[in-house]
């Protein structure tokens, strides 16, 4: 395979990806939706350190267990955002007012 290849195989990758955090991101939604019924907190840190366990045990590599874990403490946080808008009242997440460094890149 040469670079062009590869590249389409990142992008095929990242088309996956894309689907299953959306995926992942409903579910936070109806988890938020539950933890407001029933008064559960937003950040429950056991259940944190359960996920890092799994994906720990689940790598294969070769990305390295605390990369892996870095990208995971990233995706919580905004599946908790997620949760926190769901028991603050519904509806979906913003984009915040002042664009990312890579949103604004996208835009130019």
């Amino acid at each position: 395979m040469d670079i062009a290849d590869w590249r389409r195989r990142i992008d095929e990758l990242d088309q996956k990806l894309v689907a299953l955090l959306n995926e992942r991101a409903a579910a936070a939604q109806a988890i938020g939706r539950l933890k407001r019924q029933t008064d559960m907190p937003i950040y429950e840190p056991d259940r944190e350190k359960e996920i890092f366990r799994n994906i720990r045990r689940a790598n294969q590599g070769p990305l390295p267990d605390r990369e892996l874990v870095q990208l995971y403490e990233r995706i919580i946080d905004v599946m908790r955002k997620i949760q926190r808008v769901q028991i603050d009242g519904g509806g979906q997440a913003t984009t915040p007012a002042r664009p990312t460094e890579i949103e604004a890149e996208s835009e130019e």
